[in-house]
C-alpha cells in the first residue's frame, strides 16, 4: 500500500511506554482531516490557484536566455582576398564598419549596451545578480512563512515585489542598473516556490498531498514553456517588451492571491489562531460530504486540543531548532548537497544552450517539454515511488548524460547526439527536483517545514549561481567545464540520498517533539523486528 505508515497518533506502541503528552492529544494532521476530508474540490481550486504562481517564477527564472542572448551578425562588405570580414572572425578586432547586427540593436541586452567584447563576467552579471538577489532573498525571508507572516502573505508579498521589479527592469539605462533590478527580483522571487508548495500541500489530507505538491511542478513547466514562445513574437521589438509582458500578469495574479487564497489552517493552529483556522476550514470543507460531518460550533472551537510545540517560535528560531537538533541538521545537510548538484544542472543546462549548435528557441522550446514528462511522472507515480531510489536513480541518469555530452567532439555521431543527451540530462534533474521536493516535506515537521524547504530551495540557488560562469567557460573548451561538471557534480551529490530515511507512505507531524518520536518509535519497530 502506498500508505502504510500510519500517524502518530495511530502508532501501535504496545512494546514502548509513550510519554503521556501523546497518549491523550491528536494529531493535528487527523484533527484537520476530520474536519475537511482528504480532498474536495474547494481545496483543488485553493491549491491550483497558489499553485500558479510557479508560471511568473519559472518566466523570471530563465527571461535572460533571451534578452541577454548574444544576436547574430554579418559582414556588410562582400568577402574577398581584401577583406578581413567572415563568419569565423571575431567581431571585437574587427572594425565597426565592416559588420553589423542581423536584427536591430534593441533586440538584446549585449547589441544594445555593445557588451560583445566585454567579459564574461560582465555579460553574466544579470542572471549572476538574479541567482545572487534568490539566494540572499531566501535566507532573509526563509522564516517569515513559519513565523509572523504566514504562508498567504508571504506569497502575496513575493509575487508582487517580483512583478514590481521585473516591470521596473523594463526601463534600465545600462548593465548596472539591469543587474541591480535583476538582484532585487531574484530577492522577491526567492520564497515564491516555497510559500506555494507549502500552502497548497498544507490545504489538503495526507492522501492527496504528493499531487498537489506536483501541480506547481505543472505550472513552472507551462510558464517555462511560454517563454520561448513570448520570446519569438518579440523577437523583431525590444527586449524590454518581453519584461513588461510578464509583468503585468503578475501583478494581476498577485491581487488575485490577496483576495481569493485563505491562510494554511495548520499554520493558523500551530501559531494559536483557532477561529480564523475555523473560517479557513469552513471555505474549504466540502458541502455535505459524508467524511466532514464536524460541527464548526463555538463549543467545538474551544474543545479542539492537539500537542503544541515546546519552544517558542521567533523569527530565526525555526532555522536554530534545525541545526541544534542532530537528526534536523543531519536531514538539513542531506538534502541541501543533493539541492546544490541538481540546481547546478537544473538552472546550467538552459543557461548554456546558446553554445549548442541548435536553434536557441527550439532547444529552450524542447528543454521546457522535457519537464512534462517529469512531471507528469511524479504525478501518477509519486505514491509508488521510493524517495531515496528515485533520488539515486535520477541523479545517476542526469549525470552519465551530461558527461556524455562531454564527449561530442570524440566521434561524429556524438554531435548528432548532443541535444539528446543533453535532454534526458535535464529531464532527469527536472525529475530529481521534483521528488526532492516533496521529499522535502515529509522529513520535516510543520512548525520548521517552510524553513527548512527555503534552505533546501537555496542550496539549489546556490548552484545555479555557478552555472552561468560554468556555461560561459564551457563554450571555450567544448562543454568540459560546464556539461562534464555538471555530471559529476550531480552524481556525487545524490549519493547523499543513502544518508536519509524513507519517507514514502508516513503521515507528516507538526512539531519537533512529534517528530522525535516518530522516529525514535520507527527505530523501536524495526529492533525488534
Amino acid at each position: 500500500m502506498a500508505y502504510s505508515t500510519p500517524l502518530l497518533s495511530e502508532l501501535n506502541l504496545a512494546d514502548s511506554e509513550p510519554p503521556v503528552l501523546h497518549t491523550h492529544l491528536p494529531s493535528l494532521d487527523s484533527m484537520i482531516e476530520r474536519c475537511i476530508g482528504d480532498f474536495g474540490w474547494a481545496q483543488f481550486l485553493q491549491a491550483t490557484l497558489v499553485s500558479f504562481s510557479w508560471f511568473f517564477d519559472a518566466q523570471q527564472t530563465f527571461i535572460t536566455v533571451f534578452t541577454d542572448a548574444e544576436p547574430t551578425w554579418h559582414c556588410t562588405q562582400l568577402t574577398d582576398r581584401h577583406s578581413s570580414c567572415n563568419s569565423a572572425s571575431n567581431i571585437c578586432q574587427l572594425p565597426q564598419n565592416l559588420w553589423a547586427w542581423d536584427r536591430p540593436k534593441y533586440t538584446s541586452t549585449v547589441s544594445e549596451w555593445a557588451l560583445e567584447c566585454s567579459s564574461s563576467l560582465v555579460t553574466g552579471l544579470p542572471a549572476s545578480a538574479f541567482f545572487m538577489g534568490c539566494l540572499i532573498g531566501g535566507l532573509a525571508l526563509a522564516t517569515l512563512a513559519d513565523t509572523s507572516l504566514g504562508r498567504k502573505n508571504m506569497l502575496f508579498l513575493s509575487c508582487l515585489m517580483m512583478s514590481l521589479s521585473t516591470f521596473l527592469t523594463a526601463f534600465s539605462t545600462n548593465i548596472w542598473i539591469y543587474s541591480a533590478l535583476r538582484f532585487i527580483t531574484g530577492f522577491g522571487r526567492a520564497t515564491i516556490g516555497t510559500s506555494a508548495l507549502v500552502l497548497s500541500t498544507e490545504l489538503v489530507g495526507r492522501r492527496w498531498r504528493g499531487q498537489v505538491g506536483v501541480i506547481g511542478f505543472f505550472c513552472f513547466t507551462l510558464g517555462f514553456l511560454s517563454l520561448p514562445a513570448i520570446a519569438y513574437s518579440q523577437r523583431a521589438h525590444s527586449w524590454r517588451s518581453l519584461y513588461i509582458w510578464t509583468s503585468i500578469p503578475t501583478l494581476l495574479y498577485s491581487i488575485m492571491v490577496h483576495f481569493l487564497v485563505r491562510e494554511s489552517p495548520r499554520w493558523l493552529f500551530v501559531r494559536g489562531r483557532k477561529e480564523d483556522a475555523i473560517a479557513t476550514l469552513k471555505c474549504i470543507a466540502p458541502i455535505d460530504s459524508a467524511t466532514t460531518k464536524t460541527p464548526f460550533t463555538s463549543s467545538f472551537i474551544s474543545s479542539l486540543s492537539f500537542e503544541q510545540e515546546t519552544w517558542n517560535v521567533d523569527l530565526y528560531s525555526s532555522i536554530s531548532v534545525l541545526v541544534e537538533r542532530r537528526w534536523a541538521f543531519r536531514r538539513l545537510s542531506a538534502v541541501m548537497a543533493m539541492g546544490f548538484g541538481t540546481g547546478m544542472v537544473y538552472y546550467g543546462m538552459p543557461l548554456a544552450l546558446g553554445s549548442l549548435n541548435f536553434n536557441l528557441y527550439l532547444s529552450v522550446t524542447f528543454n521546457a517539454l522535457s519537464e512534462l514528462p517529469a512531471s507528469l511522472i511524479a504525478f501518477f507515480f509519486i505514491d509508488q515511488m521510493n524517495r531515496k531510489t528515485s533520488l539515486l536513480v535520477f541523479t545517476s541518469l542526469c549525470g552519465i548524460c551530461s558527461i556524455m555530452s562531454v564527449l561530442k567532439g570524440m566521434n561524429p555521431i556524438w554531435t548528432r547526439l548532443q541535444i539528446g543527451f543533453e535532454l534526458v540530462s535535464f529531464f532527469s534533474a527536472c525529475s530529481a527536483f521534483n521528488v526532492l521536493l516533496i521529499f522535502m516535506i515529509e522529513l520535516f515537521p510543520t512548525c520548521v517545514r517552510n524553513s527548512a524547504l527555503s534552505m533546501v530551495r537555496q542550496a539549489v540557488v546556490l548552484g545555479g549561481v555557478f552555472s552561468p560562469m560554468l556555461a560561459a567557460a564551457g563554450r571555450a573548451n567544448g562543454g568540459f567545464l560546464s556539461y562534464g561538471v555538471f555530471g559529476v557534480v550531480v552524481g556525487v551529490c545524490g549519493l547523499f540520498a543513502l544518508c536519509l530515511p524513507e519517507t514514502r507512505g508516513c503521515g507528516i507531524c507538526d512539531t519537533m517533539d512529534e517528530q522525535e518520536y516518530k522516529d525514535t518509535a520507527a527505530c523501536n519497530a524495526v529492533g525488534r523486528v
